[in-house]
């Protein structure tokens, strides 16, 4: 089967950035229409394949208005099309995302500004122990197609209650636990795209499972479900 995206969804973008105003939108509502369809069937089929390795229980395709309530930008529309896949129950941890745009898109998985009380277990699990973290993001699939963690924000010095000079104090400082990879247009158009999105994901399970297993444990290795 043939799953590949058309230039048109970038045509259809790089119109809107030029035109980002309701009255051009409205104009052009039958083309946005067809656009959206086609990438929904494509975010859907990546659904699909991610549910043959892992267990998915929602996918959320998001709009393109822009809340621009509380932005001093008041462009109505987003100039990208982005789509999140979430992990089924409790046990199984984080997501995955992928973003079309011109000249920018990408695809994330993990753990983007957890909550306080996440972000304080994960912490504390590589201020005890780094070895199957590193293990992991070291391994040639997550080598080959993310490169390592992605940098994302981080503090500038050690979080309240940790040693600034400990030996992970790298990966505690950070913010968000993402592994990201991005795509050039021609890639994101070759027939190859839906492929080496789905290997991508599929390299990442062993980190999202190793997370899962540090989120859905207490410091003693617990479970807390």
């Amino acid at each position: 089967m043939s799953i590949q995206l058309q230039s048109s969804i970038f045509n259809f973008l790089n119109a809107l950035k030029e035109n980002n105003n309701r009255d051009w939108f409205a104009e052009n509502k039958s083309w946005f229409v067809e656009e959206e369809s086609k990438l929904k069937s494509f975010f859907t089929n990546v659904m699909d394949g991610l549910n043959e390795q892992d267990v998915i229980e929602s996918m959320k395709a998001y709009r393109i208005y822009r809340d621009i309530r509380f932005s001093k930008d008041k462009t109505p529309y987003k100039i990208y099309r982005s789509c999140s896949f979430k992990r089924s129950t409790d046990a199984l941890r984080g997501g995955y995302h992928l973003e079309i745009t011109p000249k920018g898109s990408f695809l994330a998985c993990g753990f983007w500004q957890p909550n306080k009380e996440d972000l304080f277990r994960i912490r504390k699990e590589f201020e005890a122990d780094t070895e199957e973290i590193n293990e992991i993001i070291s391994s040639s699939a997550i080598q080959k197609y993310f490169g390592g963690f992605y940098k994302g924000e981080a503090l500038k010095t050690a979080p309240k209650g940790f040693d600034k000079e400990h030996q992970a104090i790298e990966f505690i400082r950070k913010k968000d636990f993402l592994l990201l990879r991005k795509f050039t247009n021609d890639q994101v158009l070759s027939s190859s795209f839906f492929s080496e999105v789905m290997e991508s994901f599929n390299a990442a399970r062993p980190f999202l499972d190793y997370m899962s297993d540090v989120l859905t444990t207490d410091v003693n290795g617990e479970s807390i479900l």
